[in-house]
């Protein structure tokens, strides 16, 4: 190992010690928002990605500052539940017969927009890895696998994926890609089978939007 590389572990290193005298108290603050833990150290996790390209220099206070960040990423996270909570409720149930029939309707027409809003504004990766997560709770492991990519990366996807949906950007999306893919969900919803949602999610051919990228890919839409 050269000098230089050598100079840079080390720097990351103590780095890392560092921020792990903050972490308990970062997960304090995450889970006091959130009210998850899985959730919490996740918030935590990319706070310390962010400390990592922060000027630290420039950071006269690095215990307020890490703190504001995780309130400000755990609030997102809260945000983003609350729009989940109220596409995705409801969809895994049965049927109940207490309701009237225009009430299947109207969550269905919202799932089939939360699905466009996802399209429009989510890469693929970030997309697959997002929806596996937040609306069928998959492992963050088993999304890498499945997106080959790493669990470090995949939980990267996510609070991008969160960040873009909070932002509005807009691409274009066709009928038949919404159709395909919000007739995927709301099957895989309702019966729990989700073999045809994971294969339209991670296509790379293309079919189902664009591609899932690969761990360089990822970073490289950052």
């Amino acid at each position: 190992m050269s000098a230089t590389c050598a100079g840079v572990t080390s720097d990351l290193d103590a780095e890392a010690r560092s921020f792990d005298h903050h972490r308990r108290r970062l997960l304090a603050i995450a889970y006091r928002v959130i009210g998850s833990r899985t959730e919490a150290e996740d918030v935590v996790q990319e706070v310390w990605m962010r400390w990592q390209r922060t000027d630290r220099r420039r950071v006269a206070a690095p215990q307020a500052y890490l703190a504001t960040v995780t309130t400000r990423l755990s609030l997102n996270v809260v945000r983003s539940a609350r729009w989940r909570h109220e596409t995705f409720s409801g969809l895994a149930e049965p049927d109940r017969t207490h309701d009237a029939p225009e009430a299947g309707v109207e969550r269905e027409e919202a799932v089939h927009e939360a699905v466009r809003l996802l399209m429009e504004r989510l890469g693929a990766g970030e997309r697959a890895a997002y929806v596996l997560r937040a609306a069928f709770e998959y492992p963050y492991e088993q999304i890498a696998g499945l997106l080959h990519t790493t669990p470090a990366n995949t939980r990267q996807l996510v609070s991008r994926a969160r960040r873009h949906l909070a932002r509005g950007r807009c691409v274009t999306v066709t009928s038949a890609q919404h159709r395909r893919l919000s007739t995927a969900f709301v099957a895989a919803a309702r019966t729990g089978n989700t073999t045809c949602l994971v294969r339209l999610l991670t296509d790379t051919t293309g079919t189902g939007g664009d591609a899932a990228p690969t761990e360089r890919g990822a970073r490289e839409q950052e």
